[in-house]
């Protein structure tokens, strides 16, 4: 199969419903479909080997996403927030490339840089106004259906390959065909380059939930369109969140999200203050905590809206506590915490996170980082407890060696938010004569509140072995994320490095 089905599905069973909107024009599933094909023609005749976008989300999107499918060629949409020589590098890598651009994008590629080269609005005006005709999509399910490149937070970016059959895995074992109602909308503020934006848009074509795109993400844009648009669903990183509780709290309004029904959030780590603020904030929406990475495919473990509503407030902290997971794995999914030696660890034991299923690639071009058996090593750290929930304690590449004890930033991180006077933190490691590495923090404390360094090694004392104490404690005004909510430690770092 190719992911193509979806939106011919789609397009097969209300040709004329409304598929997507995007500046207040609205698109129909069949004039998806009949652009798509007419790409897919263009993509072929043009003899280029990848198909890209480097621009914010549009309706090109959509059509570039699943012409290239239509076409049998890779879709590999690129981060428009690099820079132009970064952005130049990876386009050097897909030639010979079908390029789509952002208008004040173009005239930064270098000519012949590019097979063929057309803005957004070129790109839907063409396909919109030629014939398709007729149009079989390969059926090569074990063919590459997009390429994303990872943030590259050491060397050049690596090109994570998921295949169709990888892809279709994740939407057909999660996602009900045509579940939604036709009043249904979901907000999609996520960039096309990562896979929470590609996955949004399959997963809302399948159930036949209208898709309004947010090119540019700011909490009163985000709120306005969830008015104006009668959004229904909606998905989110941490940073968003924040921004928009932080947003409704300053501004003392209670926007109007009667149509809100359900709210995702994932990309990382969300503050459980966070989380406890929007349950109350938002009482009649569902919430759910999505984990997942670019290699699965999305989502393979949620903590759902019964579970969060049970854990709020609940007096048994065992309970309380599942709040701060990311709830128990998809049903079409394996989960094993395994050991440093390889073993598979029992309840509450803290390992490494591996997954199998149909939906996991693990793999990068030119290298497959799954086992003969198909697990793949997330590289993340965690437990599931005895009731199935999984907990994730952080990166292991992030965990801090100090006089050879392990210590987990996020098991620091955690006893600093409880303190009232602190709005975000960031533990890192930091050399050492003595102890090889040490632990350093960078706290953002909330407005006109004074905290002193004493305080907060005085509460991780008391809640936590000496060990963890952070022997360096800074003050800043912000810690540094990406834009898809990730906290950059390396930059983190550099923070201590006088």
């Amino acid at each position: 199969m190719n992911i193509s089905l979806v939106l011919q599905m789609a397009a097969d069973t209300f040709p004329d419903r409304i598929a997507l909107t995007h500046n207040g024009v609205h698109y129909s599933y069949g004039r998806l479909y009949a652009s798509a094909q007419a790409a897919a023609a263009r993509i072929v005749e043009s003899g280029a080997a990848y198909v890209s976008y480097l621009g914010e989300s549009s309706p090109a999107t959509v059509v570039a996403l699943f012409g290239a499918a239509m076409a049998g060629k890779p879709f590999a949409p690129l981060n428009y927030r690099l820079t132009v020589p970064e952005t130049n590098r990876l386009i050097e890598r897909l030639f010979p490339v079908f390029l789509i651009t952002d208008l004040d994008k173009a005239a930064s590629v270098p000519d012949g840089a590019a097979r063929v080269l057309m803005t957004g609005p070129e790109f839907l005006a063409a396909t919109a106004s030629e014939e398709p005709g007729e149009w079989d999509a390969p059926q090569d399910e074990e063919g590459v259906a997009v390429q994303l490149f990872t943030s590259g937070t050491t060397g050049e970016p690596k090109a994570a390959l998921l295949r169709h059959q990888n892809l279709l895995g994740y939407v057909l074992g999660t996602i009900d065909f045509a579940s939604a109602e036709e009043d249904e909308a979901t907000l999609v503020s996520v960039p096309p380059y990562h896979i929470a934006g590609i996955s949004a848009i399959l997963s809302s074509i399948y159930a036949m939930r209208r898709i309004v795109q947010l090119p540019q993400f700011t909490p009163a844009e985000w709120l306005k369109q969830c008015c104006d648009q009668s959004v229904t669903n909606a998905f989110v990183v941490p940073t968003m969140l924040t921004r928009i509780i932080a947003h409704i709290d300053e501004t003392n309004e209670q926007p109007n999200l009667q149509a809100l029904r359900a709210l995702a959030f994932g990309g990382g780590k969300m503050p459980l203050p966070v989380v406890e603020r929007a349950l109350t904030l938002f009482p009649e929406v569902a919430f759910a905590n999505a984990y997942g990475l670019t290699e699965t495919s999305s989502t393979i473990a949620l903590l759902g809206p019964e579970d969060h509503r049970e854990a709020h407030n609940h007096p048994d902290p065992l309970v309380a506590r599942r709040l701060d997971s990311v709830g128990k794995p998809l049903p079409t999914v394996e989960v094993e915490i395994r050991g440093e030696d390889g073993s598979v660890l029992g309840p509450n034991e803290l390992g490494e996170v591996f997954v199998r299923g149909p939906q996991v690639s693990g793999e990068y071009q030119g290298r497959k980082l799954t086992d003969d058996d198909g697990w793949f090593p997330t590289r993340d750290s965690g437990f599931i407890d005895d009731h199935g929930f999984l907990f994730l304690a952080g990166r292991i590449d992030d965990v801090i060696v100090r006089g050879g004890e392990n210590i987990s930033p996020g098991e620091v991180e955690k006893v600093l938010r409880s303190h009232d006077g602190v709005e975000d933190v960031a533990v890192v490691g930091v050399p050492s004569v003595e102890w090889g590495e040490t632990l350093a923090a960078a706290v953002v404390l909330k407005p006109a509140v004074t905290v002193t360094e004493q305080e907060l090694q005085d509460l991780v004392r008391k809640q936590l072995r000496s060990s963890r104490v952070p022997e360096h404690i800074r003050f800043v005004d912000a810690l540094p994320y990406n834009e898809m909510g990730k906290l950059l430690r390396r930059n983190v770092k550099a923070i201590f490095a006088d």
